[in-house]
């Protein structure tokens, strides 16, 4: 299949090449050429615009950084709909927000075009490893199709129902790994102060049930001092952000979700942004007496 792939970032550049390794021929397009390097030279073609890398493709995705990169990359005047000739299916697996998958559904929907909001979980680990978990919102035979070429990207993808779907099932995810982190990062560091080694708690407490991705992922890169992204702390607040305003709207109080936003708001205030999640972690020391 041609394939339009848009952004090949800590994740979407091993996504784009589990794509190329099945046989798929990709047109690339992504803000820093440098970070499609590998891809080119095995390969993919490179895309001046969205639009020309959707050109006549029989599938386009893409997964950015934020809501306005998303806005761009498919409704913008070089977008992927402003293609002479669109792809039949557009997949976003960025985290934005549900209104926006449906009006990007709406507007592909008056070019003939389904579109599928996709977002995913698992980090650079899952995209590396494909075993990402894909959040589907969608029309149903669109989602049929689309399905052999998310399996090669992700283990776990499950429709959740029409436009805007997924992207509300990744903020379900986005809750509970959001106050999940901070439990972790105190639990590590509660770990450390008694003197205990944290590799030996993490193999006790990973599998029981305080057990979690985060914990037996993200665990080791702290007591490594790895903080370098996975998935950057900056992302991760915007998608907090997205949350409580969904939950607003529906009139929810979350007060966990609040407090957890604050803290990265915190990071991000301090320079970490273009860190891992992880790196909550050096809040939890800086913040001891």
């Amino acid at each position: 299949m041609n394939i339009a792939f848009v952004g090949t970032g800590v994740m979407g550049h091993s996504m784009a090449g589990h794509l190329m390794a099945a046989g798929h021929e990709l047109s690339i397009f992504t803000r820093t050429k440098s970070k499609a390097e590998s891809l080119l030279k095995a390969g993919a073609r490179w895309a001046e615009t969205p639009a020309d890398a959707a050109d006549g493709a029989e599938m386009a995705i893409a997964i950015v950084g934020m809501p306005e990169d998303v806005e761009d990359v498919f409704l913008g005047d070089h977008g992927l709909l402003a293609a002479a000739t669109p792809p039949p299916i557009i997949i976003d697996m960025t985290t934005s927000p549900p209104s926006l998958a449906r009006r990007i559904a709406k507007t592909a929907s008056q070019r003939g075009v389904s579109a599928i909001d996709a977002p995913v979980s698992g980090g650079d680990i899952g995209a590396r490893n494909a075993t990402l978990s894909i959040m589907v919102g969608g029309e149903t035979p669109a989602v049929a199709t689309a399905l052999p070429v998310l399996e090669l990207m992700g283990r776990t993808i499950v429709h959740q129902g029409p436009a805007g779907s997924g992207q509300h099932t990744k903020m379900v995810n986005q809750i509970l790994i959001a106050g999940g982190m901070l439990g972790m990062c105190e639990g590590l560091r509660y770990a450390e102060k008694a003197g205990l080694d944290g590799h030996k708690v993490i193999e006790s407490v990973g599998g029981g049930a305080a057990g979690s991705w985060s914990i037996n992922n993200l665990g080791p890169r702290i007591l490594e001092r790895d903080f370098e992204p996975g998935f950057f702390i900056e992302h991760f607040l915007k998608d907090l952000s997205i949350a409580i305003r969904e939950a607003e709207a529906m009139s929810l109080d979350l007060p966990a979700l609040t407090m957890a936003k604050a803290f990265y708001e915190r990071a991000v205030s301090e320079g970490l942004g273009h860190k891992g999640t992880q790196a909550l972690q050096l809040l939890m020391e800086s913040g001891d007496s």
